[in-house]
């Protein structure tokens, strides 16, 4: 049996991290959380000062990426998990001030650089299952399948808010709402790598559909480029 790469991009909250991480365990894949990568860059720049304001002090980010280290290590409970210059980092990148910031980090092409190389070494380990928002266009653009994930603002606004509750219990659903919309314009509009649909991928409106039978028409995918069935 072959082993595919499959990448998975789309709008935020759009479930894609969920999906990717079951069919990953399914099919006995490596799964990479791309969107973490982005998020503990940010934290960085964040724990380090280097946001003046609300605004990101590129250079000063820049100068310091040689020193950033974002790997993914095996946790108790045998899951990859995103870990920032040693340290677990999985919940702190949640939280709703990252949010609001790492579509900037993501916008700076020295950045995108130093990420697109790492995420391309983790190909050589096999089945791959990559989620973010160019692993189709830019990353993997020769991926056996690639898929784009979209859903309503309200909606995505409504899982994140739920899902955010958890680790950052202040946040209201107007907050969450108003930053998922700020990001899909920051990350449709900027100049390097911006959220486009792959060339070959296929689309999925989940607005309507559970997470039991998005898994499923996704599973199938992935078989039928497995097997040869397409």
């Amino acid at each position: 049996m072959k082993t595919i790469t499959i990448a998975i991009d789309g709008h935020s909250s759009t479930g894609k991290s969920t999906v990717a991480k079951a069919l990953a365990q399914h099919l006995g894949y490596v799964y990479i959380d791309s969107g973490a990568m982005y998020r503990a860059i940010t934290l960085y720049a964040v724990e380090n000062n280097l946001f003046v304001g609300d605004t990101i002090d590129q250079s000063a980010l820049i100068s310091l990426l040689p020193i950033i280290n974002v790997a993914f290590l095996k946790d108790d409970k045998g899951q990859d998990v995103p870990h920032l210059n040693g340290r677990n980092c999985a919940h702190e990148i949640r939280q709703m001030h990252i949010s609001e910031r790492v579509s900037q980090v993501a916008a700076i092409p020295q950045v995108r650089e130093k990420m697109v190389g790492m995420q391309r070494g983790f190909q050589s380990q096999g089945g791959v299952v990559m989620d973010g928002r160019d692993i189709g266009s830019v990353v993997f653009p020769q991926a056996d399948l690639k898929l784009f994930m979209t859903a309503s603002a309200e909606v995505r606004a409504e899982r994140r808010y739920l899902e955010m509750q958890q680790s950052d219990p202040a946040v209201t659903y107007a907050q969450v709402y108003d930053n998922v919309v700020a990001r899909d314009t920051m990350d449709s509009s900027r100049a390097v790598s911006p959220l486009i649909v792959a060339e070959g991928a296929v689309v999925i409106d989940n607005s309507e559909m559970n997470q039991s039978d998005q898994f499923q028409m996704i599973l199938q995918l992935a078989q039928d480029r497995i097997y040869n069935r397409i």
